[in-house]
Formats: structure tokens, C-alpha cells, sequence
């Protein structure tokens, strides 16, 4: 099995609460990556976004979900895979810090293993080239 990694650091023209609001509601960042992404189980926190909560990613029968398992706004989401899926010990993470010119800077790391050998570089690259169309789009969506 390989260990596969992406890291992704950008800077987005709009202030941080907004870009982080942006990539937190399920719904809007399904739109930012152009993927059909539902909140299915809301969070007991008071942003129903938060810690617990779980998110569908996909089509019918076809897609997985994910559990959001750390959540602190404005800076801080960490999620992770929770159903069957062509990879597994997956661990997304998105950090968000002001920038000195108002911007925010996001670090956006995954990390996961593949199942099946050698899907997971496939995997790898359409994730990435997904998140990194979606960051170009963020200024207009947030």
C-alpha cells in the first residue's frame, strides 16, 4: 500500500471568516470544487458545519462521506473519510491565517492510503487538480 500526500498553500483576496464560512458549509464547498456535496447529519456544535457532522460526497448509491472531526472557526477543519472508499486513512485538513495585506492564506493538506495498488496516484492527482481549480474560484464564491 502507498502513502500518498498533497499540500496545497494559496492566498485568496477575501477576508478569512468568509473564506473559511465558505469552505465550512458542505454545500458551498461542493460548489468550489464542482462536486455534489451534502450535509446528511448535522453537528451538535453551534454551527451545524461543525465536529460531527457528516457529509456526503457524490451520487446516490455511488460516494462516500465524511466526518468533520475538528472544527475551530476561522481557522481550523479536519475531516476524515468514514465510509467504504477506494482509499483509507484519510485525513483532510484546512488551515486558514490572516495575511499582514488582509488576505487569507489556506494550507490545505490530505493525506491517505490507497486500497486498490496503484489507484492511488489517480486519486492524488484529481483531488488536487479539483482543490486547486476550486481555490481559484474562491474569491468570487466567498
Amino acid at each position: 500500500m502507498a502513502a500518498y500526500n498533497i499540500e496545497i498553500i494559496e492566498t485568496i483576496d477575501a477576508p478569512r471568516d468568509k473564506v473559511f464560512a465558505l469552505f465550512a458549509d458542505h454545500q458551498r464547498f461542493g460548489q468550489l470544487l464542482g462536486a455534489p456535496i451534502k450535509r446528511i447529519k448535522d453537528s451538535d456544535q453551534a454551527d451545524p458545519n461543525g465536529i460531527g457532522s457528516v457529509r456526503k460526497i457524490g451520487f446516490g448509491p455511488v460516494g462516500f462521506e465524511e466526518t468533520v472531526l475538528n472544527f475551530e472557526p476561522d481557522s481550523l477543519i479536519e475531516y476524515s473519510i468514514t465510509t467504504l472508499s477506494p482509499i483509507k486513512n484519510h485525513m483532510g485538513r484546512i488551515c486558514f491565517a490572516d495575511t499582514p495585506e488582509g488576505q487569507t492564506r489556506i494550507n490545505y493538506t490530505i493525506s491517505f492510503e490507497d486500497v486498490v495498488p496503484f489507484t492511488g496516484k489517480m486519486v492524488s492527482s484529481a483531488l488536487e487538480q479539483a482543490i486547486r481549480r476550486g481555490i481559484k474560484k474562491a474569491p468570487s464564491l466567498a
